[in-house]
């Protein structure tokens, strides 16, 4: 009782979402993935992607209890990648470029080895690489908007993605993502299994949800 006694007020005290900025670019200004590449490197400090459409979002620094549940995930994805060996787990610092022409950064993800070792070394070092990972979350902080993260996910499944986890602390609730499939709500849950997409890891969400 005391822990959903906390976790509401939690919600209670958590300040309103804060709209990322969008810049309307299309179609007066359509930037190249080099362009685009550039003007990141030059704004390194800001959080950028492009829309399907080109427009630009710029999105607030997350608060540090959502920075420190997005590193949690990660560094959990992180260990068990590296004794899988099958593919590779990246940050929320990596941008990828889907199928539709958006570039995302989702905050942490995954991609099968053999897919990622036949792009070419450009695409790999020097670009926001053209390929949508096998699999992706988003970690919902105070500052986003559900209904924002939940296109997202759709759009990452629509770009190839296999498994979409969208985890929302402030709720504690996780929304799973698969091809073909209704999209699959847990309450509270103490674990996620990646199989069969990622054989073997499973995420403890406690160390995430907090006291």
């Amino acid at each position: 009782m005391a822990q959903v006694r906390t976790r509401k007020l939690k919600q209670a005290l958590a300040p309103e979402p804060l709209p990322p900025l969008v810049l309307r670019l299309a179609p007066v200004v359509k930037l190249s993935d080099k362009q685009l590449a550039r003007l990141c490197t030059l704004n390194d400090a800001l959080q950028i992607e492009r829309t399907r459409e080109g427009d630009l979002v710029i999105m607030p620094p997350a608060f540090p209890e959502g920075d420190r549940q997005n590193t949690e995930v990660t560094g959990q994805l992180f260990i068990w990648a590296r004794t899988d060996g099958t593919g590779i787990s990246f940050g929320p610092t990596a941008g990828f470029t889907l199928s539709n022409g958006a570039m995302r950064a989702p905050d942490a993800s995954w991609i099968l080895r053999s897919r990622w070792e036949s792009l070419s070394e450009a695409q790999r070092l020097r670009r926001f690489s053209r390929i949508c990972p096998d699999f992706v979350v988003e970690v919902r902080s105070a500052t986003d908007r559900l209904s924002v993260l939940q296109a997202k996910m759709q759009e990452y499944l629509d770009s190839g993605a296999r498994l979409g986890w969208l985890i929302d602390p402030v709720q504690r609730q996780v929304y799973v993502y698969r091809p073909d499939a209704a999209v699959e709500r847990l309450n509270n849950p103490r674990t996620l299994a990646g199989d069969p997409v990622l054989p073997g890891f499973v995420l403890e969400l406690a160390p995430i949800w907090g006291p």
